[in-house]
């Protein structure tokens, strides 16, 4: 996935959503997507979300909401993007 692609998620309440791809990493096997919420004249929020496949193979992402897990892939994220500037 290219960086600033943006993706459209759905919430749980059917809602769909699109969020701005500012980088994407690996860690322990597992894919996880930095983005922005593409709300245009609005604060952007930055979300870390995860990729998960369900038993038949189909893939979505949720949002990472452990505490621990957070603070790793921010941790590899600020590193990734430590000489970049965000510019949105």
């Amino acid at each position: 996935m290219e960086d600033g692609t943006i993706v459209k998620f759905t919430t749980e309440d059917g809602e769909e959503v699109n969020f701005k791809v500012i980088e994407e990493t690996k860690l322990n096997g597992c894919k996880y997507l930095l983005v922005l919420d593409d709300i245009e004249g609005e604060e952007q929020e930055a979300l870390i979300m995860k990729e998960v496949s369900d038993k038949d193979g189909e893939v979505s992402y949720e949002i990472v909401e452990s505490d621990t897990e957070l603070k790793s892939v921010a941790k590899v994220f600020e590193e990734l993007l430590e000489d970049t500037e965000l510019i949105t």
